[in-house]
């Protein structure tokens, strides 16, 4: 259930967006061949379908607008026509998540401003160890893990049971399958070598904590940072024990649905959004993904998108919270587009 806001959160100059004389949309080129799986590939699809979609909201308020996709092309295409923004809603360059500063790099070359996260926030965002690493660094929870370049190196007994088995640099969930969590450590080192062989990527191994899952957007408008809450509520246990996200539920519109957590819960993990989002250089929004382990009360970090998926699509992470305490897509592009007009002198 939804909780209506009696009044609009966010900053929004609606006299700065005549500011705009063309705001460029940037996309991932999505090419089978650029995708070491299938799977990646087909969780890549959406991105031109939502570029569309994000076309058409700016389009709304009155604002010319343009797509750009992340090819070859790219940079020229931008250098013609000189865009006042970029939004930037690149996922992945030639199928690599770890490619996305590229965008961020060559705007930066050129002088062009962009929303979503820069250069060091996207490389920090796209590695979980690396993230792991400044999570810990700043006093923020996260599961201890192993990290895993080739089958030389082997779990640690005293990471315990059951283990959660990742790729290093994807989003999506891509690499979280259904068997994604293993009761043993035969089982967990055998999908470690399978996920190896298959997607050329370095892994993660980490501790499963199995309370419940809550998805943080942080969103600074210009002017205050917000954060906002939703606690997944699992109607499917995508291998019939555990609670969490593999990418086969991301095709199953009843897998779960958000609900407000506790404000207990809100008023603890709260301020280490606001410490993550700072500490990772993290900039305009961010979605960070935490599990809550009830008997010690503690929020594990485990994973974030300085870049998340950005659009008016209701199944979109970003979008379902912020519906979930009464925000809609087009108060947010407001506010997004303004904060960067309100600069153009």
């Amino acid at each position: 259930m939804s909780q209506k806001l009696t009044q609009t959160p966010f900053f929004v100059d609606d006299a700065a967006l005549k500011n705009l004389k063309l705001v460029a949309v940037a996309y991932s080129h999505v090419d089978r061949d650029d995708f070491p799986t299938q799977g990646s590939y087909e969780a890549e699809l959406e991105v031109e379908d939502r570029a569309e979609e994000v076309i058409a909201e700016v389009a709304k308020l009155g604002v010319a607008v343009k797509g750009y996709a992340a090819n070859q092309y790219f940079f020229t295409n931008i250098l013609v026509d000189k865009p006042d923004l970029v939004l930037n809603l690149v996922d992945t360059v030639r199928g690599l998540d770890g490619l996305q500063p590229a965008v961020p790099g060559a705007l930066e070359l050129s002088g062009i401003k962009y929303t979503g996260s820069g250069l060091r926030g996207l490389v920090l965002g796209n590695d979980r160890h690396m993230f792991k690493q400044m999570l810990i660094a700043h006093d923020i929870p996260t599961p201890a893990y192993k990290f895993i370049k080739d089958m030389r190196s082997r779990i640690p007994e005293e990471l315990g049971l059951p283990l959660i088995v990742k790729l290093n640099e994807s989003g999506g969930s891509v690499g979280i399958d259904n068997k994604a969590v293993k009761e043993t450590l035969d089982s967990a080192t055998k999908k470690v070598a399978q996920m190896l062989e298959a997607h050329k990527m370095h892994v993660i191994v980490e501790q499963f904590i199995g309370g419940p899952e809550i998805t943080a957007v942080a969103y600074h408008d210009g002017h205050k940072r917000h954060v906002f809450l939703g606690q997944k509520i699992f109607r499917v246990k995508p291998d019939g024990k555990h609670n969490f996200t593999s990418l086969e539920s991301y095709d199953n519109a009843k897998a779960y649905y958000y609900k407000i957590p506790d404000q207990e819960v809100i008023d603890l993990i709260t301020p280490l959004v606001l410490r993550a989002f700072e500490s990772q250089d993290y900039r305009d929004y961010a979605k960070f993904d935490i599990r809550y382990d009830e008997a010690s009360k503690t929020p594990y970090f485990i994973d974030c998108n300085p870049n998340t998926a950005l659009g008016p699509d209701k199944g979109l992470p970003m979008t379902e919270v912020l519906g979930l305490h009464g925000i809609d897509f087009t108060h947010l592009l407001k506010s997004l587009l303004s904060k960067y007009a309100a600069l153009i002198k």
